[in-house]
């Protein structure tokens, strides 16, 4: 994604004090949940019109996933998603937080979406656990998923059950039927600087 910038003819230099801010995400683990948190909070004195996420991602933890959905729920900013390259498990989920008609993707990219993984181990009452944990958010991350792309509660957990389960791959018009995306293209940031004169 490109930040362009467009000055009026008049003005010769010019200096910006605060960087707009764009938001990549490549993992989803506790060191980047932070990372995310720290930049979503700088966009917001930038003066910037919205905070664009970047996902080019295989996944990673559900509950780093959570830390950034809160974040981008708490935003005073309208937040644009957008995917380059992949965006998987995790990544997909992340994707679908995007303000209404602002979830952009390549259209070259793939989503993928699959069940929740506990990757449990240990005594048998400790994997019951897990397993229970691990079913608890995969409906919750689901029907919000399907409340973000306009559809029922249960819209893309019926379809990963029609799937048999397994990995579910969509290109950007499949994104597109499901109202996953909402363009294919990659935006681009556009700053503009210019010169306003009065006589009073």
């Amino acid at each position: 994604m490109k930040i362009i910038y467009k000055k009026h003819p008049l003005i010769q230099k010019y200096e910006i004090h605060k960087e707009p801010i764009i938001v990549r995400v490549n993992k989803f683990d506790e060191a980047s949940a932070k990372d995310f948190s720290d930049k979503m909070g700088k966009a917001h004195s930038t003066g910037q019109p919205v905070i664009p996420i970047v996902i080019d991602s295989y996944g990673g933890q559900v509950y780093s996933l959570m830390s950034m959905i809160s974040d981008i729920k708490h935003a005073g900013l309208p937040v644009a998603t957008i995917v380059q390259g992949k965006a998987m498990s995790c990544g997909a989920i992340l994707f679908s937080f995007g303000a209404k008609d602002m979830r952009f993707m390549d259209p070259d990219a793939t989503v993928m979406i699959h069940d929740v993984s506990s990757g449990a181990w240990g005594k048998i009452e400790e994997i019951k656990a897990d397993a229970a944990e691990a079913e608890r958010l995969n409906q919750k991350v689901y029907r919000m998923m399907a409340k973000n792309c306009g559809k029922r509660a249960d819209y893309f957990l019926k379809c990963i059950h029609e799937k048999g389960h397994a990995d579910w791959y969509l290109d950007g018009e499949e994104c597109l039927k499901h109202n996953l995306a909402t363009e294919l293209r990659i935006p681009e940031f556009v700053f503009s600087v210019n010169v306003d004169f009065n006589f009073e």
